[in-house]
């Protein structure tokens, strides 16, 4: 039988709900960290997160600080700006005061709605201002896909 640990985080700026889903639930409160495995699932509003493990470390007031999300991650991110990103990556670091996230590893990350695409083995991905960086750390080069509009001429 599948045992689903359901915990519910304000988050400080927004007074939004934080629900995170997962197979098993460890948390250490003195040292501020919560470990879920298995499944995991995590929504906030229109974001939606899915990992084997994901780590939350929270401050002395239980919010939470950093997230750390390894084995085959899957993610839906909108951005202050109203663009919204789907992808995919083996490792992804959030952290919610910047709202910049960090993907390594087999990152494929596709904005939707637009023929945009980065693919590479590092990406952040500013939420603020929906901004990313992209680099390699192996023989393989980024690359980037995107749609030209190309001018009419006029006979």
């Amino acid at each position: 039988m599948k045992i689903f640990i359901l915990i519910l985080f304000t988050l400080a700026l927004h007074s939004q709900e934080l629900k995170i889903k997962a197979k098993t639930f460890d948390s250490d409160q003195k040292k501020g960290i919560s470990i879920f495995k298995g499944n995991v699932n995590i929504i906030k509003e229109n974001d939606e997160l899915n990992a084997s493990e994901v780590i939350v470390y929270t401050d002395q007031n239980q919010q939470p600080t950093k997230f750390i999300a390894e084995g085959n991650v899957s993610f839906v991110i909108s951005t202050q700006d109203g663009a919204s990103y789907r992808g995919e990556a083996q490792k992804t670091i959030y952290i919610p005061k910047t709202k910049e996230y960090f993907f390594y590893k087999d990152v494929h990350l596709r904005q939707i709605g637009e023929n945009k695409e980065i693919i590479g083995d590092e990406v952040v991905l500013r939420s603020i201002d929906g901004k990313a960086y992209a680099k390699s750390k192996s023989n393989k080069p980024v690359i980037m896909i995107f749609d030209l509009e190309e001018e009419k001429k006029d006979d």
